[in-house]
């Protein structure tokens, strides 16, 4: 039995991961942007706890961390808010995992969401800046390639952390369309096992990128350290906080 963080879990694919991970017998503590946001009022009774902050804010991703930690030491942290498009694009989709990351009691696994899309990503470390993204938007593509880069960079920098990304497909969520062609159960399978089957099942421990338990190749970027590098440090440049 593990205890799981699921990020964005009010709706779709989070709350598909938070039901059959409650189901397996998982201690499984739900994220929600606000109480409003959490349609299934049932789902109270299937999890541990019920944690809500708006991780499109700097501040209210900071407490979310803080009472994260107060539930104690999380076996696994599943990723998964994010949003397709407007000026909370970069905030939900790479700067609130890394804060996460950050501020939180390291947990043994974490697993971030990306998308197919990333590899359309832009690696140009130039174009890089979250604050201009904050005003004016940013790209979803690059936001699932930052991600993506940001998983493999924690698998390198921490050792003992099993990081992954997942491409949990075009499923048929909110997010993705009623007429979305992969399946609902896929999704949120891979990020399932990723988070409680024995380590020695998964291969490679850490650092890939992943599609329905198999593992794809990623952009290149992604595992660039130089990429990387400069992903960290615009990512701690722009929210004042740095990995332990």
């Amino acid at each position: 039995m593990s205890l799981i963080l699921v990020t964005g879990a009010s709706s779709g694919l989070g709350l598909e991961t938070v039901n059959a991970l409650a189901e397996a017998g998982h201690d499984v503590v739900l994220h929600a942007r606000n109480p409003e946001r959490l349609y299934r009022k049932d789902v109270h009774g299937r999890v541990e706890h019920v944690l809500f902050g708006d991780l499109g804010s700097l501040d209210e991703t900071v407490h979310l961390a803080k009472q994260a930690n107060d539930l104690g030491s999380f076996d696994a942290v599943i990723h998964n808010a994010g949003v397709l498009r407007g000026t909370e694009v970069m905030a939900v989709n790479v700067v609130s995992p890394y804060v996460l990351t950050a501020l939180m009691t390291p947990p043994s696994r974490s697993i971030f969401l990306s998308s197919s899309m990333h590899l359309s990503g832009s690696a140009d470390v130039a174009a890089l800046d979250f604050a201009r993204a904050s005003q004016h938007g940013g790209s979803y593509e690059d936001s699932k390639l930052y991600v993506t880069a940001l998983a493999m960079a924690l698998s390198t920098k921490y050792p003992q952390l099993m990081a992954h990304a997942v491409d949990p497909g075009w499923v048929p969520t909110r997010m993705g369309g009623s007429g979305a062609p992969d399946s609902l159960v896929e999704g949120h399978r891979t990020q399932e096992w990723l988070a409680t089957a024995e380590p020695d099942s998964i291969e490679p421990r850490s650092g890939s990128y992943w599609y329905h338990r198999q593992v794809q190749k990623a952009h290149r970027a992604a595992a660039d350290p130089g990429f990387q590098d400069v992903l960290l440090q615009k990512l701690e440049d722009y929210t004042g906080i740095a990995l332990p």
